[in-house]
């Protein structure tokens, strides 16, 4: 049976890979801009061989359409090497947490970039997750976990703006989900590219990682770079947006309890709040949004 006759599964086996992003990045533990570069390198192979059978299938895509998707890599380098950042400030689980506040910023640049306008819920969720940021960021209270977090939440919030620009360029620029691997090839290695020449700005990058980093770099790639991106893509025009938004819940969710249980974290109750309030946020943003009457890419976190 095909996964497009099973979205709702796809989806949630997408999600599941993906959660697993942030924990794998701390147990490389690399340079963040290593990280970004070798995640995107692993999964150059497969998307390649994937993308020359798209084209023999449906024929060469534009120009404008491959510049674009080269266009969101820049921004995919930018989110990779910030979530990273992220991720050594205030952990695993709170950085995909952060992550999530994508949905929100990709309607308010739409709105700002593209004039359309949001509706209420986005407007009324944005106070929401503002206020669950700040209870993550460790200002409130005692105990936060995490070496900085907050400057874990700047970067978390950059990484989401970065990530939020990247969706709206890739989803420009490929409106034929047939194609899911060209536009990620494009954009993925982009994103390698820049990932290393940023690295001598953002922490260095280590172009010879040693083992077990390689190899948990190999899974990132593997599991978030290309099933998962894969799994979420080819379900998503397929399954009610409202259900959708929580299904993909399940990746941040995943990724706390994830953390916890590999890495030890054990984030306050006052971030697990916040936590929770981000993620209501984003249930209020996007539950009132119909499902899509023709193929079209939505947003997900890294």
């Amino acid at each position: 049976m095909a996964l497009t006759d099973r979205p709702v599964l796809a989806a949630a086996a997408g999600a599941g890979c993906i959660a697993s992003s942030a924990t794998l990045v701390r147990l490389a533990d690399t340079a963040p801009a290593t990280a970004a570069t070798f995640r995107c390198l692993y999964a150059l192979p497969v998307l390649a061989l994937l993308m020359l059978r798209e084209d023999r299938r449906y024929g060469r895509r534009s120009t404008r359409d491959r510049g674009l998707a080269a266009g969101a890599g820049v921004f995919f380098a930018l989110d990779l090497v910030l979530w990273h950042h992220a991720i050594a400030a205030v952990g695993a689980g709170i950085a995909t947490v952060l992550g999530n506040l994508q949905v929100v910023f990709v309607g308010l640049l739409a709105w700002w970039l593209l004039h359309e306008r949001p509706g209420p819920r986005l407007v009324a969720a944005v106070p929401v997750v503002l206020g669950g940021v700040v209870l993550i960021s460790g200002v409130i209270g005692s105990g936060a976990y995490g070496d900085d977090p907050a400057l874990g939440v700047l970067f978390g919030v950059g990484t989401s703006i970065a990530y939020a620009s990247f969706l709206l360029l890739l989803r420009h620029g490929s409106g034929d989900l047939r194609r899911s691997a060209g536009p990620l090839f494009d954009a993925t290695a982009v994103a390698a590219v820049l990932s290393a020449a940023m690295g001598p700005f953002a922490g260095g990058v280590d172009l010879v990682p040693s083992w077990p980093a390689h190899g948990w770099l190999l899974a990132l790639a593997l599991t978030s770079q290309v099933v998962g991106w894969l799994l979420i893509a080819v379900s998503l025009p397929r399954v009610p947006a409202a259900l959708t938004s929580v299904i993909l819940l399940l990746q941040p969710v995943a990724s706390v309890a994830l953390a916890a249980a590999v890495l030890d974290e054990r984030p306050s109750s006052l971030q697990l709040l916040g936590c929770g309030i981000v993620l209501a946020g984003v249930v209020g943003a996007t539950a009132g949004r119909r499902a899509p009457t023709s193929p079209r890419r939505e947003q997900i976190a890294v």
